[in-house]
């Protein structure tokens, strides 16, 4: 009776339950994990930490886990529902190395989502802008464009000025003291005046995929 599972998600949104780790207990990860297995094609919970998982592992060891961007992952039960593929490129780009864990459960999101070609190009930061015009051709293939960066949050700004697909800033809490654990590359982005720049929230990878997915479904039609 802790949880009760939207199961009708995935029809009303064409996205499905994901669990939030922070603030459930190991053995209610697992069990709403297991539950959902035989609805959807895959399972993953996000913002797991290392000792927590160890528990889950213990209940159930079928649950993988990525220790870097700290998600769990199920493989949906044989009779479930495949994943839909979702068509296009999704460049996944990082301001620095600091930033890659965001990165990640921003890429682990989209390749269980069923997106097709997903492209992670990290350290491509703005206190070096050669390292981002060198892998430029690369991104502007991209359909949806994703900025994860922290600091001054500036790289989001110059990359909707270089591309014509959408991008989404992903501000993240990596910076010193008057980065404000994200919130300065929040404000960054959010008034960037570069057009065509969408904000999620600070280190919010996982979000920010959900968002590229209906773009890029959006796409489709």
């Amino acid at each position: 009776d802790f949880a009760k599972l939207d199961l009708g998600r995935t029809a009303r949104t064409g996205l499905p339950e994901v669990v939030w780790g922070p603030g459930k207990t190991p053995e209610q990860i697992a069990k709403i994990m297991l539950a959902l297995r035989d609805r959807q094609s895959a399972v993953m919970a996000t913002r797991v930490d290392p000792e927590v998982y160890e528990r889950i592992r213990a209940i159930e060891p079928s649950i993988e886990y990525d220790a870097f961007a700290r998600v769990c992952t199920l493989a949906g039960a044989p009779d479930a529902p495949p994943t839909p593929v979702v068509r296009g490129i999704l460049a996944v780009l990082t301001a620095g190395t600091a930033d890659l864990a965001v990165a990640e459960e921003a890429a682990i999101t989209a390749r269980l989502m069923g997106v097709e070609d997903v492209r992670l190009i990290a350290d491509v930061g703005v206190a070096g802008l050669q390292r981002l015009l060198s892998r430029l051709d690369e991104v502007r293939e991209a359909d949806v464009v994703m900025v994860v960066a922290g600091m001054d949050g500036a790289l989001p700004s110059v990359c909707a000025g270089l591309v014509d697909a959408p991008v989404i800033a992903v501000p993240t809490s990596v910076g010193y003291g008057a980065a404000m654990g994200g919130l300065s590359p929040l404000m960054a982005t959010l008034n960037s005046c570069a057009t065509g720049v969408t904000v999620v929230n600070i280190d919010n990878g996982f979000g920010a995929t959900m968002s590229a997915i209906k773009m890029l479904r959006a796409a489709e039609r």
